[in-house]
């Protein structure tokens, strides 16, 4: 086996590693989003965001 080989096996496999950890994040991306539209869809909203009906001031 030549030295290219290596080279090339080895770029190949960072290349699909980096691939796998971008489809990762954009897969969990989606699904925490899910998660807040169900979350908001029940009545619970997150801390930042102003109250709807302003009762608390």
């Amino acid at each position: 086996m030549s030295h290219a080989f290596y080279i090339y096996l080895s770029y190949g496999v960072s290349g699909l590693i980096v691939l796998a950890l971008i489809a990762w994040v954009w897969l969990d991306g989606r699904a925490r989003q899910t998660e807040l539209k169900a979350l908001e869809a029940a009545g619970i909203r997150r801390r930042s965001a102003p109250p709807a009906s302003g009762a608390g001031e």
